[in-house]
C-alpha cells in the first residue's frame, strides 16, 4: 500500500545526528531499503522533518521502517495510507 511517512526529529538529537553523520547514513539506508517514490526534507514546526512516499507491502514492515528513526534520532514517525490521482479516480469509480 502506498504510504506517506513524516519523520520529525527533535532539535538536539538532530544536531548530534548532523554532527556525527548519523542522519545522512540513516536517510540513505532508508532510501535504499524502501525505494521511496518521493523523499522530501524540510523544517516543520521548527524541527527537521522528512517525508517519504513508499510502498509498505505488509503492516508487519512497520517496525522495520520506524525503529531506526526512533532509535537513532529520537524521532516521531507518523504513517498514513495515501493515493495518487489515478488511485483516487479508481476509488471514486467504485462508489456507484
Amino acid at each position: 500500500m502506498r504510504t506517506i511517512a513524516r519523520i520529525t526529529i527533535p532539535v538536539e538529537a538532530g544536531n548530534r545526528a548532523v554532527s556525527d553523520g548519523t542522519i545522512g547514513k540513516l536517510m540513505m539506508n532508508a532510501a535504499e531499503q524502501w525505494r521511496p517514490e518521493a523523499m522530501y526534507f524540510t523544517a516543520f514546526e521548527g524541527r527537521r522533518s522528512a517525508y517519504m512516499v513508499f510502498d509498505m507491502q505488509d503492516s508487519a514492515d512497520l517496525p522495520a521502517f520506524a525503529e531506526p528513526f526512533f532509535n537513532e534520532l529520537d524521532a516521531e514517525v507518523e504513517l498514513a495510507p495515501v493515493m495518487n490521482s489515478e488511485d483516487l479516480q479508481r476509488g471514486l469509480s467504485q462508489l456507484g
